[in-house]
Order: structure tokens, then C-alpha cells, then sequence
């Protein structure tokens, strides 16, 4: 006992004495070496997968870069904002703004909440944000939450400017929101120039807490096409983080944000590797890490995944559509004359008619996916909107081309028969307080005569049609179209698909008011019929109707998405099958007759004179919508090749492009793509027809 009392005793002194020399003796040398060093979890980002078309040529890759990070140390509040600022202006010496979330404007200081639920009112943002502020309510004006974020929160000396404290805060504001710590750091800027990094390395003794890392960005290989199918990535927002940070993701991780790189950020995202290091700001120390002190976990790039998109075609389609669009405004003249001089915008739909596959998405104008965080103000402030995907996200009155279906659903229904024939009269006399006129009456005093069904959506006799709408009525022709999957959504990956609707009685029901009519009247059935009143679909639902009318009737669900291959060993991780939504129960004689209605406009009616002497035979339909009084008419063409093993199916829009004949022109060059017989170079021959 003595001897284990004895030792133990010894043992307490020499502790004793080794704590009296940390703490007292070398106290204040030792606490500086403990302010300057830290051991951290510093992470190895991974690579997203690569997005590829279905032919495996790459949309988008990977790129190396440099990030900027703030790392947390003891130092006072005063000497963080100094630092702070000093790296703001490095950062916009070389025109690079640092875009905060503080929702409190540059001075004269305002509220800047954001209607997050698109419904108009930003109170429910402003209310959630004041929940949980220390020392801030919401009965507090912008002014005066600025002074408690610079007095009494940050710090912020009143030396600095008033934009400079709002900087200062903005940075201090987001990393606050961001868990900024010890052990985590901060990004302050991603995918910074070369110039940045070494201005802040070489003024290392100001800028002690900042690590500069590389990380992977995304690189646009083909920048000039499908800037709306393929999106983009951007910095997690707080909300983004605690519904993600179970699944792996660090505060600053980029995440999709848009279009491909949202639908399948599960598939894209890679596994990110760690490395325990020391972090210093020894100002004798080059280097930002002492080397590790742990093992190293390597980081496992993400999954790649192959679309259905076809690149080449998805260029041509894009080129055409500019062009075209370009041409009927150049020589439409002043827009008020209603030929075109206000065409603007429009879209293309290219579908695999046998299993559902979207080979083209084509949405013009469009955007640089590259610039688009740079360009976002300019391009939310463009009145023709091309952040917007037409092709999916914009619906139409269909005009003719929705005759198909209505000639479809009056022969099934047997109002009519192949053989019956119907005389044009120009005037549709029917009912004795609204008579309206066939388009050729309307046009030159002309009648059509007397044709079959099949002559009629050759010809495309809105008089005919009016008879077999009156026959009909609404619900037997909203019935088939939406079977057809008019009105409907096609079940594309993308969350902004609009539905559309198909004209009935309920619809007119719902959007009528005290000033409205609600009454339907026979002639909303009439109007109906020839794809007007109360239809409104979009391009790729037009695609997918034209492709069930193609393949006998059956309607697939449209998908975006081939493959997902494994980015370790090439391996197919997931591979969606053709889903069938619906079948269509329609006979063969019939569908036959108006697939040859539909092929007599492309080999003598309105779509001949662009289609002449092609090589492929091809079922179209052109349309003209009439969409008010004041602006041009929208043009529309539908259109199934090879007529006898069809393969694909096309809808073309081009709003206020006069008539369905000058969208024909954008479907022709795609057809010349997809069968290879030329380049894209529109016939200038015929460009004196666009406005006739």
C-alpha cells in the first residue's frame, strides 16, 4: 500500500507540473498554437455522372475549378469582416458577384422576399422568415433589422459603408444559415478564375482563414442545344440541405437544379470521399493543410446517364426553328398587319412512335447553359420568356390538326361512314343565330363540294367538321381525344408538364364569372370540332396523339431517360421498359382513312408545296389557330413518317406564324435530318410563301 500510494503520488505531481507548464509557464504560447491549428474533415468532392444522348455522345461533362472557402478561427468579429471585405473586393476586381440569400435589399435597405409558392403573395415567406430570429421580429423594419444584424450580431463597424456593411452581412448572413464552423467551412465562391486564386495566395498573410479548393464543375460540351432538357446545378439552399442531409450532402454541395440534372440527382450524384488534415494559418506555412492525419476514403463519381434525345436531331430541330421563326417575322412587316411580323417563339416535338422515346425537345428562344446563373436577369426580363420549355410547359389552341381525332371519333361512332358524303356549302347553316364559314368561303367565296371523311382532313373543310361536331356532340369528341392523351399528361419526367385541357362543359364551367357566360351552346361544339374554343394542348401531347394514330392506337408514356450506366464499370444500374397507357379501340378501316387524309396533305394539300418530290412518304396535318384579334394567327403541323412502317412522330409550333404551313417547313428539316438526305439549308425559293 505504501508503495502503490507512493507511486500514485508521484504520478499526480508530474501531472501537476506538466499541466502548470501548459497552462501557466507556456499558457499564451501554446493557446496561439491552438488558435492557428485545427483538425478537420476536409471532403473530396466526387464528379457528377456525365449526361449523354442515346447515341452516347456527351451533353455534359466535368471540369476542374477552384472554390473559394472561408474556414472559422478564434479570431474577433472585427478581423473576420476586415477579411471579408478584402476578399469581396478581390472577388469583384475580376467581375465576380457574390449573390446572397440576406432578403434585405442593397441600401435604402427594403424587404426582397421571394414568392416561393408562385401564387403572388410573398407574406408567407416574410412570416416564416422571422420565425426563430434572435433579437428580431417581424413588426421591425428592413432598416432596422440591418442594425441589429451589423450592431449586435456580426459586429459590423460603423466605418465600413453602408454597402459595405450589407456585403459584409450578406457573406455572415448565408454562413450563419449554412452551419458554419470550426469544422465546417464555407464557400464563398465556386468555379472561380485562375486570377482569384492567386491574388488570394499571394496576399496569404490577409487572408489567413480562406482555403482555396478544386472541385468539379459542370462543362456544356454541346452549350448549343437542349439548354432547357439538360439544366442545371447551383448551391444547396438551407431548406435544400435538411431534406438532403441524411442522404449524404454537405452544406455546400451543388445539387440540380433544373431540368435533367434535377429529374436525377439520386443517379448523378457521386459519393464523396474524406480526408482527415490539419488546417493552419501559420503565416510561415505555404501550405493551407499539414498533411493527413487519418486515412483517406476516395471519392466515386456518379452514375452517367444516357437519354433518349437524339443530339443531331435535337440540333437540327433547334436550327430550323430559329431560322423559320426569324424568316416569317422578317418578312411578316409590321405586326399590326397580322402576316407574321410578331412571330417570336415556338417549339418541335420528335417521339419514337413505338415505344414512347423522346428523340427531340425543341424550345425556341432558348439559353447558354453555361452563362445562365450570369444571364438570369437578362433572361427574366425578356418578354419572350426562353428560360420557359414550350415544348412541354406551353399549350395551344390546336386548330386543324386536331381533325384527326374528330374524324377518328366519328367514324367509330358511326356519324358518319367512309362512304357518306357531305357537300361544303361555304356557309354552315345549321342553327339560324350562328352560322359560321368554312375557311375557303372565308377566303375566296369557294365551297370544297362534295367529299368523303378522308377528302376532308385532306382539304381540311371546316364545314364538314362542323357537321360531324353537331352530330357528335362535345362529350363523344372530348372522349377521344382524351383517350388519345389530349388534355392529358403524356407522364415525361418533368415536373413542369403542363396538362392542358380538352374543350367541355365543365372546363367552360370553371373559368366562367359574373361577366362570363357559362352556358354551353351548340356552337362551342361546332368550334370545338374544327380545334378551337376551349382545347389548349401541349407540343409533345400533339406528338404522342399523332404517334397513337400512327401505331394503330396505342399511347405510350412519353419518357426523357434510356439508361443509367455505372460510372465504375459500365454497368446498366437502371433501364426504364415502354409503358403502355392506354389503347385506343379503333379499326383498322378507319384508322386507315384518316392516315390517308393525312398523307393527301402532305401530297396535295396545304403542306405540298414544302413537301414536293420528297423521297418519304409522310402523314401530316397542318393547322392555323386563331388566338386573338390583335396579333397573328399560331401555326401548327403535325406529321407521322415513313407513312407505310412509321417510325416517328412531330409536332411543330411557331406562335404567331400566320398559317399551319410555315411550322411544315420546321418538320421537314427534321425529317431531312432523320433520314439523312441533306444538310439543314432552308429552300430561300420558297421563303416569298410564309406570309401568303
Amino acid at each position: 500500500m505504501i508503495f502503490i500510494i507512493t507511486v500514485l503520488s508521484l504520478l499526480t505531481f508530474v501531472l501537476i507540473l506538466g499541466l502548470f507548464d501548459l497552462q501557466i509557464i507556456n499558457g499564451e504560447e501554446y493557446s496561439e498554437q491552438s488558435k492557428n491549428r485545427v483538425s478537420a474533415t476536409v471532403t473530396q468532392k466526387a464528379p457528377r455522372g456525365e449526361i449523354m444522348d442515346r447515341n452516347g455522345k456527351v451533353l455534359v461533362s466535368n471540369r476542374e475549378g477552384y472554390s473559394v472557402m472561408l474556414q472559422k478561427s478564434l479570431i474577433s468579429n472585427s478581423e473576420l469582416n476586415e477579411e471579408l471585405l478584402g476578399i469581396i473586393k478581390v472577388l469583384e476586381k475580376y467581375g465576380y458577384t457574390y449573390e446572397d440569400s440576406l432578403p434585405i435589399t442593397y441600401p435604402p435597405y427594403e424587404f426582397a422576399f421571394e414568392d416561393e409558392n408562385g401564387d403572388g403573395n410573398i407574406s408567407d415567406e416574410k412570416e416564416k422568415w422571422f420565425e426563430n430570429r434572435n433579437k428580431i421580429t417581424k413588426e421591425m423594419s428592413a432598416q432596422r433589422v440591418m442594425e441589429i444584424y451589423c450592431d449586435s450580431i456580426f459586429d459590423i463597424s460603423d466605418d465600413y459603408s453602408e454597402i459595405e456593411k450589407r456585403k459584409i452581412a450578406g457573406i455572415r448572413y448565408d454562413a450563419s444559415m449554412n452551419g458554419f464552423s470550426i469544422t465546417q467551412p464555407f464557400m464563398i465562391a465556386e468555379d472561380v478564375d485562375l486570377n482569384v486564386v492567386t491574388e488570394l495566395k499571394e496576399r496569404k498573410n490577409e487572408f489567413n482563414d480562406v482555403l482555396v479548393t478544386e472541385e468539379y464543375y459542370r462543362n456544356y460540351d454541346q452549350k448549343d442545344i437542349a439548354a432547357h432538357i439538360v439544366g442545371g446545378i447551383g448551391k444547396m439552399s438551407p431548406e435544400e440541405y435538411e431534406s438532403l442531409k441524411d442522404e449524404g450532402y454537405g452544406y455546400n454541395d451543388l445539387v440540380g437544379k433544373r431540368g435533367v440534372e434535377k429529374l436525377f440527382e439520386e443517379f448523378l450524384k457521386g459519393t464523396d470521399g474524406k480526408q482527415i488534415v490539419g488546417l493552419t494559418n501559420d503565416e510561415d506555412n505555404d501550405d493551407q493543410t499539414n498533411g493527413s492525419d487519418g486515412d483517406i476514403q476516395e471519392a466515386v463519381p456518379g452514375n452517367y446517364i444516357l437519354l433518349t434525345i437524339d443530339s443531331e436531331l435535337q440540333r437540327a430541330a433547334e436550327q430550323s426553328l430559329a431560322y423559320w421563326i426569324n424568316e416569317i417575322a422578317k418578312n411578316g412587316g409590321d405586326p399590326a398587319e397580322k402576316k407574321g411580323g410578331d412571330a417570336n417563339a415556338g417549339a418541335a416535338v420528335v417521339i419514337d412512335i413505338k415505344n414512347g422515346d423522346l428523340l427531340v425537345c425543341a424550345s425556341y428562344p432558348t439559353f447558354n447553359p453555361e452563362t445562365f446563373n450570369a444571364d438570369y436577369q437578362e433572361l427574366s426580363k425578356n418578354e419572350s420568356n426562353p428560360m420557359w420549355n414550350r415544348a412541354i410547359s406551353g399549350t395551344y389552341t390546336p386548330g386543324s390538326t386536331f381533325k384527326p381525332v374528330v374524324a377518328l371519333a366519328a367514324l367509330e361512332t358511326g356519324a358518319v361512314t367512309l362512304d357518306e358524303i357531305i357537300t361544303c356549302e361555304g356557309v354552315y347553316t345549321y342553327y339560324e343565330d350562328y352560322q359560321p364559314k368554312c375557311w375557303i368561303w372565308s377566303n375566296n367565296h369557294r365551297t370544297h363540294g362534295p367529299i368523303n371523311v378522308t377528302q376532308a382532313i385532306e382539304f381540311s373543310c371546316n364545314y364538314f367538321f362542323y357537321e360531324l361536331g353537331r352530330r357528335m356532340g362535345i362529350d363523344t369528341i372530348a372522349s377521344y381525344a382524351k383517350q388519345f392523351g389530349l388534355g392529358e399528361l403524356t407522364g415525361i419526367e418533368f415536373s413542369e408538364e403542363a396538362k392542358g385541357n380538352v374543350s367541355s362543359r365543365e372546363y367552360k364551367k370553371q373559368i366562367a364569372t359574373n361577366e362570363y357566360d357559362q352556358t354551353w351552346y351548340a356552337g362551342d361544339t361546332i368550334q370545338t370540332a374544327i380545334g378551337q374554343s376551349y382545347s389548349y394542348f401541349t407540343p409533345i401531347q400533339l406528338a404522342n396523339y399523332i404517334a397513337g394514330i400512327a401505331n394503330g392506337g396505342t399511347r405510350y408514356k412519353t419518357h426523357i431517360l434510356k439508361s443509367v450506366r455505372s460510372s465504375v464499370d459500365g454497368s446498366t444500374i437502371y433501364e426504364p421498359k415502354p409503358q403502355i397507357l392506354g389503347q385506343v379501340d379503333v379499326s383498322e378501316e378507319n384508322l386507315e382513312a384518316v392516315k390517308q387524309g393525312m398523307l393527301g396533305v402532305v401530297d396535295e394539300g396545304s403542306a405540298s408545296a414544302i413537301f414536293e418530290n420528297y423521297q418519304e412518304r409522310i402523314g401530316g396535318k397542318t393547322g392555323t389557330a386563331q388566338i386573338g384579334n390583335s396579333v397573328s394567327d399560331n401555326a401548327l403541323f403535325v406529321a407521322f413518317a415513313p407513312f407505310d412502317d412509321p417510325e416517328i412522330a412531330i409536332a411543330v409550333v411557331i406562335e404567331h406564324g400566320v398559317k399551319g404551313a410555315n411550322a411544315a417547313y420546321v418538320a421537314r428539316d427534321i425529317f431531312d435530318k432523320y433520314f439523312e438526305k441533306n444538310e439543314i439549308t432552308p429552300n430561300n425559293n420558297i421563303i416569298g410563301e410564309l406570309i401568303r
